[in-house]
């Protein structure tokens, strides 16, 4: 039985209206630290996700190829995992608003040396600074989120910064390539330094140290990253994730090469619906995860993604790849929102880095992976069969998930 209020036993008894209407006034959601966490991931994400696509397109341009220009992107991934990995321990060490606020400045200050560099070990370079300044921001932001949010709408937070960091990826991901091809190069990436510069404007108002847990939080050990990576609680979900993310990987990067020469319009269709649906799924997941049992979401956005990716395996008629597309968008944005929230529950508010750190990662390495992978698969199967092998892929990830051996850490996927 729950202990009574303090503040309820020292005024008397609570009338019956007086309770209806405490129980019908949701706690609130967004708070003024809440908004500034929302405010540096949007300039981060809005960094990020304007210069992903230019970077590789300038350096090609200053004679890195084809090859230089796939290299961008691989070692700003392999940078941003590389960081996941230590963002936690930083964070314990110097708390969030130093973290962030180096995080922040690593993903802006590099890009202003782009602009009047012709060496392609420049460009490297400043890919590894922004990807571990981007690695941090997406650790702690998550964590932020999880630990401001009250408990009983934390899936609602977790959704409605899923938009947050949703719309850049939507919007500056193709107004990067569009603008430099009008402005010039060295004006898009001054625009994407001083938009994660603008996110220090935040950094003051948050926590220096990471909130106390919350009244209805599961109480687990303090984990470490390499501890979290062998919890069988957080694990599961992950696994899961990691294997749409991948899905997520191949069909940010190949959907576009796999369609007949001259479905350039349908490419980009087909993948602006794929984000707008996955961001807006999201938000949705996350509302109706307050609600539901949470663990419920995963599987069924697991399958969804899936269906969706199956779609290129069996048809180029552009309704249905358009309609497969948002399907999977939508599946992948209840995933995302799902396997993040039911990670948070199992874990004390202590140890929020590590669960954003190891969502993160599941993210990126499967993204990373999934792509390499896919690479070498089509190139002995063709398009249409390497997609239908990934479709299969997921729910191959489900049942591993369900197994006994990784359920020990007790719930359900």
């Amino acid at each position: 039985m729950d202990s009574p209020d303090p503040a309820t036993s020292a005024a008397g008894p609570a009338t019956p209206m007086a309770g209806h209407a405490a129980a019908a006034v949701p706690p609130r959601i967004l708070t003024r630290t809440l908004a500034m966490v929302f405010l540096s991931s949007f300039g981060a994400g809005t960094s990020f996700s304007l210069l992903l696509s230019v970077v590789p397109l300038y350096a090609s341009s200053i004679g890195a190829g084809g090859m230089g220009a796939g290299l961008t992107t691989s070692v700003l991934m392999a940078s941003t995992v590389a960081a996941e990995l230590c963002a936690p321990r930083l964070t314990s060490r110097f708390g969030y608003r130093a973290v962030m606020a180096a995080g922040l400045v690593l993903l802006g200050i590099p890009a202003l040396a782009l602009p009047g560099s012709a060496s392609t070990a420049t460009v490297m370079a400043v890919c590894v600074l922004r990807g571990a300044g981007f690695a941090i921001t997406a650790v702690l932001s998550g964590a932020l989120v999880a630990a401001l949010v009250p408990p009983e709408r934390r899936g609602e937070g977790l959704g409605l910064h899923g938009v947050v960091v949703g719309v850049p990826a939507v919007i500056a991901l193709p107004l990067g390539v569009w603008l430099a091809e009008r402005i010039g190069y060295a004006s898009v990436f001054t625009a994407g330094a001083l938009a994660a510069l603008a996110g220090l404007a935040a950094v003051p108002a948050l926590p220096g140290r990471m909130p106390r847990p919350g009244s209805r939080t599961r109480v687990l050990q303090p984990l470490g990253i390499l501890a979290g990576l062998r919890t069988p609680a957080l694990v599961r979900p992950s696994i899961v994730f990691s294997a749409a993310a991948m899905a997520a990987g191949i069909v940010a990067t190949f959907l576009p090469v796999a369609l007949a020469p001259g479905f350039g319009d349908l490419a980009a269709a087909a993948l602006l619906a794929q984000a707008a649906a996955s961001t807006l799924a999201r938000w949705w997941a996350g509302r109706h995860a307050d609600k539901n049992d949470t663990g419920r979401q995963l599987a069924p956005g697991a399958l969804l993604t899936a269906a969706g990716v199956a779609v290129p395996a069996l048809t180029t008629d552009p309704v249905a790849v358009v309609a497969g597309m948002a399907l999977f968008g939508a599946g992948f944005g209840v995933a995302q929102n799902a396997s993040l929230m039911l990670m948070f529950e199992r874990a004390p508010a202590s140890t929020y880095g590590t669960v954003s750190a190891v969502w993160n990662l599941a993210y990126d390495a499967g993204m990373g992976l999934g792509a390499a992978a896919f690479g070498v698969l089509a190139a002995r199967t063709g398009y249409p069969a390497a997609f239908a092998l990934t479709a299969v892929l997921i729910p191959i990830a489900l049942v591993f998930a369900r197994s006994p051996r990784s359920a020990r850490g007790g719930g359900r996927v």
